[in-house]
């Protein structure tokens, strides 16, 4: 376990960079559409609906290249001060599922001032935009969450699948998606299913839809990833 913690500060070396910089980047981008919005209403424009922006989404971005980063930089270096391969996954996953609930803790927060304040006082939907949009608060903070443990295991796996087989796995990965997902809906338009299909969504409680199949979704991307990364050499 020592170990383990060991592995994780070494992952937070460049904390500043990663978690600091996600959030300094949003801020940025917040007060830029604040800004923007706040002068639309300013010039006695008539606007008819809340303004909204799905600029949050930038933080999900950054967490997809934070976990690229974390395997082609931080991995190798690992590796030459002879950590073992499971060492360093299990630490990356305990790190990000611990970074994921901070965030999604502190974007709950955010939405929680922004309904407080009417919308920043404009009206705006920064943080609370469609689905993302809870009444509760804890299926709020699993909605905020969710996003950062798929982004996080999904980049984990492709950074390690290209240090494993490179650019030809990368090919074959992405030409098995594109036959898998085409012949999905192939087969989908040929049954005439996408109307059930429609239904059965529309049926989901929030929870499963925004919560819990998107679970599934990063168990598989992290199931793949500590069986790729057994074999993969610095």
């Amino acid at each position: 376990m020592n170990r383990i913690g060991s592995v994780v500060r070494l992952q937070l070396v460049g904390w500043p960079s990663t978690l600091g910089g996600a959030w300094v980047l949003l801020a940025g981008i917040f007060l830029v559409n604040l800004a923007l919005f706040a002068s639309i209403g300013a010039g006695g424009d008539a606007v008819t609906i809340s303004p909204q922006t799905g600029a949050v989404s930038s933080i999900y971005i950054i967490m997809f290249v934070g976990g690229l980063t974390t395997f082609t930089q931080v991995f190798p270096f690992a590796l030459a001060l002879s950590v073992l391969r499971r060492t360093f996954y299990v630490a990356f996953s305990l790190l990000l599922l611990a970074q994921s609930l901070l965030f999604g803790l502190l974007l709950t927060l955010c939405k929680l001032a922004e309904d407080a304040t009417d919308g920043w006082g404009i009206g705006m939907d920064f943080f609370g935009v469609g689905p993302l949009d809870q009444d509760n608060v804890l299926l709020q903070i699993v909605v905020y969450t969710v996003p950062f443990v798929v982004f996080g295991f999904s980049a984990a796996f492709l950074s390690i699948a290209y240090k494993r087989w490179a650019m030809i796995g990368m090919f074959v990965l992405a030409v098995t998606a594109v036959v898998v997902l085409g012949g999905l809906a192939v087969l989908i338009t040929w049954q005439q299913w996408w109307t059930g299909i429609g239904r059965w969504i529309a049926d989901q409680p929030t929870a499963a839809l925004l919560g819990g199949w998107p679970l599934i979704l990063a168990a598989l991307a992290a199931a793949a990833g500590y069986l790729t990364i057994r074999r993969v050499t610095p």
